[in-house]
């Protein structure tokens, strides 16, 4: 549908509130629900079906259209993604169908990193993780390729704090006029705490998550820029977030100035 006449029928629905403009804006974003749900999860589980997939983040879609303020200086894709997305994650951990060992083989991870981080002063290598949890380095590109496949690693989970917290999400970052001094500055603060963790990162992985989440490329393409498998690139995000991970959860003090 042609710019112009988008911008009319997001007119007539937040205007008058035109159910039949409403359903014009969800039917031409639709393809977007199909997006995002690929890049939030390849490998489903068996209980699941990729429709079920697509009904959440067809619900999320829904929020953002009824939600989404025109006048604001954001793009509706950027605001109805972070919605889809975030609808998807809430699905599939209502599921939880990853195995408890899994779960307990991504916390172990998470712990490794950081706890070699913090005696080493810099991001630790692969071989020196290997050591250190005290196993060869195919048992660990095997341990974190089941932990990538088994849950749902995505920059979109990070939290910060524990357990029951306040989370923060890639949809926490749009945004939000009506929102107060106080909460601005604090988001604000929590997107610097973000960005300083990122720049932590190995330059590798830096540049996996720049060219997955902002540029937007899959991770065969991310592959062919790298010259390496994918299997190899889908092993450097999932090392990305376990270290955003235990960044973020473990030791605030480090992204103080």
């Amino acid at each position: 549908m042609a710019v112009r006449s988008m911008t009319e029928v997001w007119r007539r629905f937040k205007g008058s509130g035109d159910s039949r403009a409403r359903d014009a804006i969800i039917n031409n974003y639709a393809y977007l629900v199909k997006i995002t749900a690929g890049r939030v999860v390849s490998n489903l589980p068996p209980n699941l079906e990729r429709e079920d997939l697509y009904t959440a983040g067809s619900m999320g879609l829904i929020k953002a259209v009824d939600q989404f303020d025109p006048g604001r200086q954001v793009k509706f894709e950027t605001y109805a993604i972070a919605l889809i997305r975030g609808a998807i994650l809430e699905s599939l951990r209502e599921e939880d169908w990853v195995p408890r060992s899994i779960r307990e083989r991504a916390k172990a991870l998470e712990r490794a990193f950081f706890d070699l981080e913090l005696s080493l002063g810099r991001p630790p290598k692969e071989d020196e993780v290997a050591l250190h949890m005290g196993v060869t380095g195919e048992e660990l590109s095997k341990m974190m390729a089941d932990t990538g496949r088994g849950g749902v690693l995505s920059l979109d989970d990070l939290i910060m704090g524990s357990e029951g917290s306040e989370r923060l999400h890639l949809s926490d970052v749009v945004p939000d006029d009506g929102a107060t001094p106080e909460a601005d500055v604090e988001l604000r603060e929590r997107i610097r705490q973000l960005g300083q963790g990122i720049d932590r990162l190995p330059e590798r992985e830096k540049l996996v998550i720049a060219l997955y989440y902002y540029e937007g490329l899959t991770f065969k393409e991310i592959g062919k820029v790298l010259s390496v498998s994918e299997s190899r690139v889908y092993q450097l995000h999932t090392q990305a977030v376990l270290r955003m991970r235990g960044y973020l959860n473990r030791d605030q003090e480090l992204f103080r100035a």
